[in-house]
């Protein structure tokens, strides 16, 4: 390509810039609107299921007829998933097949089989969160948007990211923490332009959300306060607690799917009929386990329990989880894994203050660290975990305690080598090879642009572009350092901090990044 055509690349990269904020705004009003309906469908069914429930305690004749129709939802859900199985489980890893081109999906089925079988999951009490379907239902309708809009690959690729982060903030009136995950977990970097984008987008849905459920935090307490400077070991103690059991979901998760492909005397559609069924016996015997559980955690907050209640809760709820979304029922786990959280961190304070003999440690504020730490500690994602129980919380108050918790939790996941836990259930979801396609496979043409990052100490920093051998059917669009956006020409040194804008086709997307990913990243061996 001759450097007209480079120039011509070039001004279509500054064109669009106005064109995805808008559509960034676009996408936020039209996610926010279904996410909202979505959060607003699961909290009042899942209300009149408990209503419902503790009216069977005094009809016990309608019990057999209940568990009937569990039973039904159950195989529904999984014949559901088997139509559909880009819908099983969060969601989350779709989302980062499709963008990074492994993953084909038909949007409108989609987004219409994962809000019903959402909906019935977690209506009927399954251990799941709104948080993953929420995320992959904003993605499709994103990718719904560009498809009717005739966005290029491009712009299609930045809004579904617009679309996670507009779903992760209507679903919990968390709109920075929606931008840092979306960027964090589903973009894989911090690209200026899709953050500006992001940004809009999670705003117009936050705002849509705050204007349905009202502008207080989704969990509410009272009052929290601040931990004294000689507590902090305290803190380092519960982030490696609690860094640990990070690790523990993470491969409960994994030893549960692989506990269900073993059972191969069961069709897979049956599946989800097991959580269905144990969610009628906990609802009987044990309610406050069943669904996501944050009315669980403001209980936590507001009652007295004893610490052996509180062992047998955790206990079920771990359990429950595992079951609910080892099974592919549609279905999040941020939300599961917080009450995790939040049970450990009670129990943690409550052992302390009968310990030293004086109730010290106050229970709402280690409550808030553990389920940031368990969250940093599972996802590998600090930044995320700490802002998104900021917004939830409506506090400030322990910032600085929970960014130590979450340093404490991330540093024990990373000393014992526990990966992402979106990264390896995105490897494990890609290895079924159901939904698929191979990048040779692609009939498309499209020519996608990718923002690439360089590292402090990467192979590419203090290279002339010359001398790094690029990958093939790649072209370095530009080269952005600071304000300036510079032509790129053999003699140009690339430094620390520049982002590439490198065109390619869809099909080499994979390769490119992966390319790129380790020539533009700091290597641990250096």
């Amino acid at each position: 390509m001759n450097e007209n055509d480079t120039r011509k690349s070039l001004n279509i990269w500054f064109d669009f810039k106005f064109r995805l904020l808008v559509g960034g705004i676009a996408v936020g009003v039209l996610s926010g609107v279904v996410v909202v309906f979505f959060r607003f469908v699961l909290e009042y069914v899942l209300e009149q299921v408990l209503i419902f429930y503790r009216y069977q305690l005094n009809h016990l004749w309608i019990v057999p007829l209940w568990f009937i129709v569990l039973i039904v939802s159950g195989w529904a859900t999984g014949m559901l998933v088997k139509k559909q199985p880009a819908i099983s489980g969060s969601g989350i890893p779709q989302v980062k097949a499709v963008l990074q081109n492994k993953l084909e999906v038909n949007w409108w089925k989609a987004v219409c089989a994962k809000f019903i079988g959402g909906s019935v999951s977690i209506c009927a009490g399954l251990s799941l969160g709104r948080e993953g379907p929420s995320i992959q239902i904003g993605a499709l309708v994103a990718q719904g948007f560009s498809r009717l809009m005739r966005k290029t690959k491009t712009e299609e690729h930045m809004l579904i990211t617009c679309g996670a982060s507009a779903g992760l903030a209507a679903a919990f009136n968390a709109p920075i923490a929606g931008v840092i995950f979306a960027l964090e977990e589903v973009h894989m970097n911090f690209s200026p332009l899709v953050m500006i984008a992001a940004l809009a987008s999670s705003l117009m849905a936050d705002f849509v959300s705050k204007e349905f459920f009202g502008l207080n935090p989704v969990f509410h307490f009272s009052s929290i306060s601040v931990i004294p400077l000689n507590q902090y070991f305290h803190l380092i103690l519960l982030g490696v607690i609690v860094g640990a059991a990070g690790i523990g979901f993470n491969k409960g998760i994994y030893a549960f799917q692989d506990l269900y492909r073993k059972i191969t005397w069961l069709p897979t559609h049956f599946r989800p009929v097991i959580p269905f069924v144990m969610a009628g016996i906990l609802g009987l015997c044990l309610p406050s386990v069943l669904g996501g559980g944050n009315n669980l955690v403001n209980d936590l907050v507001a009652g007295a329990f004893q610490i052996k209640f509180l062992l047998i809760i955790l206990a079920v709820k771990f359990l429950f989880t595992m079951f609910s979304y080892g099974s592919s029922a549609p279905g999040g786990i941020f939300l599961p894994m917080l009450v995790i959280g939040a049970l450990i961190g009670v129990i943690y304070s409550k052992l302390m203050n009968g310990f030293i003999g004086a109730p010290v440690l106050t229970e709402s504020s280690f409550l808030i660290l553990a389920m940031a730490g368990l969250l940093t500690a599972s996802l590998k994602a600090p930044i995320t975990g700490i802002i998104l129980i900021t917004e939830m919380t409506g506090s400030f108050t322990n910032l600085l305690s929970t960014g130590v918790v979450c340093l404490a939790a991330y540093m024990t996941a990373e000393l014992f080598r526990s990966y992402p836990v979106y990264e390896v259930l995105l490897e494990r979801f890609l290895h079924q090879g159901r939904v698929t396609r191979s990048p040779e496979s692609s009939e498309s043409a499209a020519k996608i642009i990718l923002e690439v990052p360089i590292h402090h100490g990467s192979l590419l920093d203090g290279l002339s572009i010359k001398e790094f051998s690029w990958p093939t059917q790649c072209l370095i669009v530009s080269v952005k350092r600071g304000s300036q956006d510079m032509i790129p020409y053999g003699e140009l040194i690339l430094r620390a901090g520049d982002y590439l804008t490198i065109l390619t086709g869809d099909h080499n997307v994979p390769a490119v990044n992966e390319s790129l990913g380790h020539a533009a990243s700091i290597s641990q061996f250096q």
